[in-house]
């Protein structure tokens, strides 16, 4: 699984002095194959419903048009759809806006802009955070130059608390279940990105070691969470 093409200027990282393997990192954010295009489907941000994917790149799972518990109902607390402002995470100093991200056309997600180090983005088309279903929510752990907003993303543990501010001026409250790293080449696609009945939230960043080769990281960095 391959990431977007970094940018022309983060082509070849350089060294930053940041991070705990004393390597080079790079503007990698994540392994959105989107993935598959299949497991997250588009909605509308008007409408909240879902549509086809836009691109067909690997085995797909059904979609809804709200994911829905036995009863036909989303489970659990959840909110009505809102494009989210702003992310905060108090514990590794994260206070950052959000930009929209669309699926490209090589059925990948497209990575946030390398240029802002303090920025994340979203799956626009589909799951808002705080809506029934699974939002994902992508950042740099570093650039060329630098380290990027999701630097400290590994720091968090079980029970940790984030918040996300929305258009909607609500502030949806996710608490961590679990934060785990996966191998790009056995990433658990289905596990990621299929929708819940509940609503919840996957941060999603690049970890392990940076293969200069394929100028790619060996690992993905998943944060799992729930709202509460």
């Amino acid at each position: 699984m391959a990431l977007p093409p970094p940018s022309p200027a983060a082509a070849e990282p350089r060294p930053t002095g940041q991070g705990s393997r004393g390597g080079v990192m790079m503007l990698c954010a994540v392994v959105l194959l989107i993935v598959a295009a299949g497991l997250i489907g588009d909605r509308d941000p008007s409408s909240g419903t879902s549509g086809p994917p836009q691109a067909q790149q690997a085995p797909q799972a059904p979609l809804s048009a709200a994911p829905a518990s036995p009863a036909g109902r989303p489970a659990g607390r959840h909110l009505p759809r809102s494009k989210p402002v702003r992310l905060l995470i108090p514990k590794i100093s994260v206070d950052a806006p959000f930009t929209d991200l669309a699926i490209g056309p090589t059925g990948q997600l497209e990575a946030p802009p390398a240029d802002d180090v303090n920025l994340v983005g979203w799956h626009a088309k589909g799951v808002s955070p705080g809506e029934a279903g699974t939002a994902i929510i992508a950042g740099h752990v570093d650039t060329a130059t630098s380290a990027a907003v999701f630097a400290g993303l590994g720091e968090l543990k079980k029970g940790d608390t984030f918040d996300v501010v929305r258009a909607d001026r609500r502030k949806a409250t996710f608490v961590v279940d679990s934060v785990e790293t996966f191998d790009k080449d056995d990433f658990p696609s289905r596990r990621v990105y299929d929708d819940t009945p509940q609503a919840q939230v996957r941060l999603i960043t690049c970890a392990g070691d940076y293969d200069r080769t394929v100028k790619d990281y060996t690992d993905n960095l998943v944060v799992f969470a729930h709202l509460t």
